[in-house]
């Protein structure tokens, strides 16, 4: 028995639930991009915990983040990006909306090497969370960030390329003060 194509659509669309596209597929996107964040973080507490205590300090030049310095960065815009996409950061952090200022006052606080770390691997929990938080959105889904217009997919991209951005310069700041990152000893 031959079906004309207008016969076999019709037993296709009979067999297939009616679900909206979103339940039928996951934001694939979004996957990956989870998995690349855990990966960039096994690299970036792996090299904060490789670097000596000493070497926190240490800055390539002056007017240049130090060591310590880029890894509190990358804790505080942890907590920033997820904001635009709707989670708030903890109030511990005192980072309170896109206030520059409390950024500034949690990336540039005093702390020492063992801090910095624990700072580090729990802003990747809060990061990772924001993320699956937005995971039944669509990623085409408009937020603001820094006064403009993005779709939340553009937010998740912009997180986790910043974090390669700061994952390189770690490197280079490692290799810098003699230290080869774990992963590739």
């Amino acid at each position: 028995m031959r079906l004309t194509p207008v016969a076999a659509l019709a037993a296709l669309f009979a067999v297939v639930p009616c679900m909206p596209a979103a339940a039928q597929q996951p934001n694939s996107v979004l996957a990956d991009l989870l998995s690349d964040v855990t990966e960039v973080e096994q690299k970036l507490v792996g090299l904060a915990r490789a670097m000596p205590a000493e070497s926190f300090a240490w800055r390539p030049a002056a007017g240049v983040r130090s060591v310590g310095e880029v890894f509190q960065h990358v804790a505080a815009d942890n907590y920033l990006l997820p904001i635009f996409a709707g989670t708030p950061a903890p109030a511990a952090t005192g980072i309170k909306g896109d206030a520059y200022a409390t950024v500034q006052a949690y990336e540039t606080r005093t702390a020492d090497r063992a801090t910095v770390i624990a700072d580090l691997e729990q802003s990747f929990a809060h990061l990772r969370a924001a993320m699956s938080a937005t995971a039944a959105r669509s990623p085409a889904d408009t937020v603001t960030l820094f006064g403009e217009t993005r779709t939340l997919q553009q937010v998740w991209v912009l997180t986790t390329t910043h974090l390669h951005e700061h994952l390189g310069q770690s490197i280079a700041y490692a290799r810098s003060n003699g230290v080869t990152p774990p992963w590739s000893r």
